[in-house]
């Protein structure tokens, strides 16, 4: 596709939209305003009527030298002398005396005398140029004596040399008013386009460096706040959440690294040592072995987490939903805990009601959700510290559990990105980051939800609620129940 800018597209449309209007407005104006004018002249020379004349000339009789008389007197007390000019011709269309006192030619061709003689009015106008070049309006009259017979006519004449002086001054006026409105129009313009794309460029060029992986690129400097500061701090902040992203990201590549790094090295280490000591020392091949299979459990375990963030990511988890009680694999998963918990000085109490909470759920998910969150409790929870799970069945609809330790806690700054991909609060903990943020996806997959709530240096609460199917069949209930009313 051919490249057009937007101050090209502009100037090819709005800018020629604009300066079409001008031009027909100024078009307009200036015929308005010349018809004013010539009709204006037109009235004028239209408002001397032939009663008024022949009034006058019947006076004088029709001889030819009453007719003279009455011209001569006529044109000496004509009072619009210094608006038009006057000529009396004769029947003969000869000019016989004018209010001028100069003598016209007798070869001076009166073009509207003979559509005058026609006319059912008696008048006809003429617009044109004398022999001396100037240009007029002329409106000829016939008079008529009393018994009828045709006595000559008048030649009323107003000058449109003045008038289309104005006319062009007025033009020139016109055409300068537009041509500065359009001047002011498209600099204003070009100030405003460049105004957008100036920044519009800058923010391209900033997403090009942040495509190109420098995530510290921004836009400091736009002055408005427009939709397009509003598009700049976009940018500026998927450029920060990138970088922090990013950050995440590395650092939980640094993390698992080394946390895969641990077991594989504990794992060779005994391995090694089984090897040389061979069958000569049986507690010591007893206990490497245990090493080695608890080292392959826990690196087997953050192969799963990795995987299951894959598969959540790319959308390609697998739930295997059945009808659970969720209360017997919470019942599972804290028995199988305790031993752990004792044997790292930490008291963990139970407490959970004696009645099945149905649901139809992914047993092995489910029970992924709660290993998660204890063994969060256990490896952040001190000797002599406790760790307390409580369930308990709201209103029939949902299952309620919480974990509860006396670990040490999150701080304030960390908790809102406590269940984002990569984020972990303490480095100092083994862990890869990616628990929390898994068991949250899994607990909204089955429409629960996970909260966390936490004071730093007292330790944390996380509440996992899910519905029952009891409260499922409640709402299908009551929902066939409004459809059948």
């Amino acid at each position: 596709m051919k490249y057009m800018s937007i101050m090209k597209r502009w100037l090819l449309n709005v800018a020629s939209i604009v300066l079409v209007i001008l031009i027909v407005v100024s078009v307009s104006l200036f015929m308005i305003i010349r018809n004013y004018y010539y009709g204006a002249a037109k009235m004028t020379v239209e408002a001397m009527t032939s009663e008024e004349i022949s009034s006058i000339f019947n006076m004088y009789g029709a001889s030819t030298s009453g007719f003279e008389n009455a011209a001569r007197e006529y044109c000496e007390n004509f009072s619009s002398g210094d608006t038009m000019a006057v000529w009396v011709i004769d029947k003969n269309a000869r000019v016989i005396v004018t209010s001028s006192g100069f003598a016209v030619s007798d070869d001076v061709e009166i073009s509207e005398y003979a559509d005058a003689k026609e006319s059912p009015g008696g008048s006809a106008i003429w617009t044109g140029r004398l022999p001396s070049g100037e240009k007029i309006m002329a409106n000829t009259c016939i008079f008529r004596y009393e018994n009828g017979r045709f006595g000559g006519a008048i030649r009323y004449m107003v000058s449109l040399d003045a008038i289309d002086r104005q006319l062009v001054n007025l033009a020139f006026m016109i055409l300068a008013v537009a041509v500065l409105m359009f001047a002011v129009l498209l600099l204003s313009g070009m100030a405003f386009i460049r105004s957008i794309v100036n920044p519009v460029k800058e923010i391209g060029e900033t997403a090009k460096k942040i495509a190109g992986g420098d995530l510290g690129a921004s836009i400091d400097h736009y002055p408005y706040n427009d939709e397009i500061g509003e598009l700049c701090a976009t940018i500026n902040d998927m450029a920060d959440k990138l970088s922090e992203s990013d950050k995440m990201k590395n650092d939980f590549i640094s993390t698992i690294s080394h946390e895969l790094r641990t077991p594989l090295t504990a794992i060779k280490g005994w391995g090694e040592t089984l090897q040389q000591i061979g069958d000569s020392d049986p507690a010591m091949t007893k206990r490497g072995m245990d090493i080695i299979i608890s080292e392959s459990t826990r690196l087997n375990g953050m192969v799963e987490d990795l995987l299951d963030f894959s598969r959540i990511s790319s959308g390609r988890m697998i739930y295997n939903t059945e009808r659970i009680d969720f209360l017997a694999e919470l019942d599972d998963v804290a028995y199988s805990f305790k031993d752990r918990a004792y044997r790292n000085g930490i008291e963990l109490a139970y407490n959970a009601p004696a009645i099945p909470a149905p649901g139809n759920a992914d047993p092995s998910r489910i029970k992924q959700v709660f290993i998660n969150i204890l063994d969060n409790a256990i490896k952040y929870t001190e000797e002599g510290g406790t760790i307390t799970i409580s369930a308990a069945i709201e209103d029939k609809k949902k299952l309620v559990v919480v974990f509860e330790d006396s670990g040490a806690g999150i701080a304030p700054e960390d908790l809102p990105h406590i269940k984002e991909k990569f984020y972990k609060a303490n480095n100092t903990v083994r862990g890869s980051g990616i628990g929390l943020a898994v068991c949250d996806e899994i607990v909204k997959y089955h429409g629960g939800t996970m909260d966390i709530d936490s004071v730093l240096g007292e330790g944390t609460k996380v509440t996992v609620t899910l519905p029952l199917e009891i409260a499922v069949k409640q709402e299908k209930h009551e929902k066939e129940e409004s459809e059948n009313e």
